[in-house]
């Protein structure tokens, strides 16, 4: 047990670095607190005098904590986390300095907006962007080698009012979201619930390599993934590592780990072995999806951060080594009332469950009607490599309900809604093992967005990447599910009868977006073609969907962002495809010419004067296999070497394109790519054949089994 767990135990250390809402009770004033609430709580504006008051308490419990510096922690387009650190210090006319924070400070800040992805929205010159206090995400202390700093969780737009965060359209869909299942909730005679909230539980897959091997391997260090690596003797075959006992090296991280996500607020709950070699999950408990995304971000900070102290490194990367399992970011997310009410809880009897049934087929008919949507939101060049392989859901978004739920909707088709399977009990056949009770449904790994038991575990999303974008689209397409369904609803003379009718049509409409099957196969690439359902196979065919009429349609309809800032968005994952290609690219060249051909050279070199010395002794030995060894060596040279101009002659032409950027993306995903798995085949097999004394960076054998 770490020392600070042992001196204070895990109930004291769990969120003692965040000024939670018991820290705010404790330390404003009654009406203070009480408004700083109805502002979290009901979405009333803040009162300016309450930020400085706010402000106060917020500088007094960081300072006592040995902060002196704050910042407005926001999540610009880079998709990581941005931060500016001001102190605390103000100057006094007698040459001294006193500690101040305002509520000005608290509540908006002005970070250079230039330098940061905009998608055209803002020209370089145009530098004057800004923070806004995100109240209902809690403040935090952030503890480094720096020092102790506030940090303050913020949205941030441009000086002209455009989106260029990942929180910002989040917190607005929650709230048109919330604003469309009231709606719905009023009409079920639910007079008590102020507002409807989204809850998400991100599993995030990671890997822990050893740093040694990690600072040789030049394409880990610049792009996250390895570009070379032939496959090892053993990988994944035996699936001994899924489950498996957690070394010791690897436990002594994930404890560390823990403490600094607990003292956050981080609610990590599960820790597991994954299906690779040196693969790994971590889960939380469920959260307010803005204070979720937040806690995201700060986990994959964090692991990064803890694993350099145990002399590791952590790999977030969607598919770090080919040929075995990649790893992705488990999104749970569902929908609850304030007042504690999951809307995608079936209960026993979900046949009679009404309001239940309504809000599952909302969620059914948004996602078969927005499944592009899905889609772009799940897309970045890692995830193009994982989405489809053996431990990935497939590109195509389709839906799994499971046994229960899968036969009501064939009732509700019927229209003769009697009854709901159920699960039983299990029987083990051990007399000393007690009877299990039986679910009423099996899961499926095999789906990228599956019903498991009281919410939707969208499966696809990329573990590398904030869960801000799958999350503001599942509430947007959601919200307008709603509001088509509360709109009809309100104008009906009779409420049953019309969500009798309304129910059955989202059936017959939607229910090809089922499969309970396995997404797996080649056979459901057919069928899914036969039922209509799209199959966006890579990130750059994604794009234009994301500003397409009907999408640009639905956001502006919610408020959660306009034409331009659609526009932006998909120039932005454009653009980080294209970077990102051509850094793997360049990588690649740079390894290859300097590093995997030099040492084939000399081991080929080595070769032949080991032929030549013993020809040379005059005796009559057999050297075929030192020949036969050489030619192999030599003509994988030569097509590796072909292969490097081939790859160079792409880059350039890739890189001297301009003007039209998804026809730049295109050529990259089309040729440049192309060409780097061409020169990667050449040097995985010279990785076969040369010696390993002459092989210059660690292999996947070296790698996988070395923690």
């Amino acid at each position: 047990m770490t020392k600070s767990l042992a001196d204070k135990g895990l109930t004291t250390v769990f969120g003692s670095n965040v000024f939670n809402d018991a820290l705010m009770r404790e330390r404003l004033p009654k009406e203070t607190y009480k408004a700083l609430k109805k502002t979290i709580e009901d979405g009333l504006p803040l009162d300016p005098a309450v930020a400085d008051v706010v402000a106060g308490a917020m500088k007094d419990w960081a300072i006592e904590r040995g902060a002196t510096h704050f910042t407005h922690w926001f999540q610009p387009m880079t998709g990581i986390t941005a931060e500016k650190h001001d102190s605390f210090i103000s100057p006094t006319k007698d040459g001294k300095v006193i500690l101040e924070f305002s509520g000005k400070e608290l509540i908006k800040g002005e970070p250079d907006a230039s330098s940061f992805p905009s998608g055209g929205l803002r020209a370089t010159f145009e530098a004057r962007g800004y923070t806004a206090w995100d109240c209902t995400s809690p403040a935090f202390l952030k503890e480094d080698e720096a020092g102790i700093t506030l940090c303050v969780p913020t949205a941030f737009i441009s000086y002209t009012g455009e989106v260029l965060d990942k929180k910002t359209p989040l917190l607005r869909s929650m709230q048109a979201l919330s604003t469309q299942a009231m709606r719905v909730l009023r009409l079920f005679g639910n007079t008590t619930s102020k507002r409807v909230i989204t809850t998400v539980g991100p599993e995030q897959e990671y890997f822990l390599i050893d740093k040694k091997m990690y600072d040789r391997r030049k394409d880990l260090i610049l792009t996250g993934r390895t570009l070379f690596g032939a496959k090892p003797p053993k990988g994944q075959e035996l699936e001994d590592h899924y489950f498996g006992v957690i070394k010791e090296r690897v436990s002594a991280f994930m404890q560390e780990l823990n403490v600094e996500l607990w003292k956050l607020g981080v609610l990590a709950k599960t820790q597991h072995n994954e299906v690779a070699p040196a693969q790994h999950e971590l889960a939380p408990i469920f959260s307010t999806t803005n204070v979720a995304t937040d806690h995201n971000q700060l986990t994959m900070e964090l692991m990064k951060k803890v694993a350099e102290r145990h002399g590791l490194a952590c790999l977030l990367h969607e598919k770090p080594f080919a040929g075995v399992n990649g790893s992705g970011k488990h999104n749970n997310w569902s929908l609850s009332t304030d007042d504690g009410q999951n809307l995608l809880d079936p209960g026993h009897t979900p046949h009679e469950n009404a309001q239940f049934l309504t809000f599952l087929l909302a969620v059914i008919k948004a996602v078969d009607t927005y499944a592009e949507l899905l889609r772009v939101s799940a897309a970045n060049p890692g995830n193009d490599h994982r989405l489809g392989a053996n431990e990935a859901p497939p590109a195509i978004i389709s839906i799994f309900l499971g046994d229960q739920l899968t036969d009501i909707i064939s009732q509700i088709e019927k229209g003769e809604l009697t009854n709901s399977k159920q699960g039983g009990a299990l029987k083990i056949g051990v007399t000393t093992l007690p009877d299990l009770p039986k679910d009423n449904t099996d899961r499926n790994r095999t789906s990228p967005f599956a019903f498991t038991g009281n919410k939707f575990e969208f499966r696809m999303v990329p573990s590398s990447a904030s869960i801000s974008g799958p999350n503001f689209v599942l509430n947007t397409i959601t919200a307008q599910a709603l509001a088509e369904i509360a709109e009809e609803l309100e104008g009906a003379a009779d409420f049953n009868a019309a969500l009798q009718e309304i129910l059955q049509r989202i059936v017959k409409q939607h229910s090809r977006v089922i499969f309970n099957g396995n997404g797996y196969t080649d056979e459901w690439v057919g069928e899914a073609e036969r039922r209509g359902l799209p199959n966006i196979r890579s990130t750059v065919e994604s794009v234009p969907y994301l500003s397409a009429e009907k999408s640009v349609r639905l956001f502006e309809a919610h408020g959660v962002l306009n034409k331009a800032e659609l526009e932006a968005r998909g120039e932005i994952v454009l653009e980080t495809y294209i970077k990102t290609i051509n850094i793997e690219a360049l990588t690649m060249l740079y390894m290859a010419n300097r590093q995997i051909l030099p040492a084939a050279v000399k081991y080929a070199t080595k070769l032949a004067k080991s032929i030549n010395a013993i020809k040379e002794t005059g005796i009559d030995a057999d050297i075929s296999a030192q020949g036969e060894l050489l030619t192999l060596v030599s003509a994988k040279m030569g097509s590796l070497r072909q292969n490097i101009v081939a790859l160079e002659k792409a880059s350039d032409q890739a890189a001297a394109m301009h003007g039209d950027t998804y026809e730049q993306a295109l050529f990259y995903k089309n040729e440049v790519f192309s060409a780097m798995d061409a020169l990667r085949q050449d040097a995985d097999e010279l990785e076969t054949l040369v010696d390993a004394e002459f092989w210059p960076i660690p292999t996947y054998a070296d790698i996988l089994f070395n923690v």
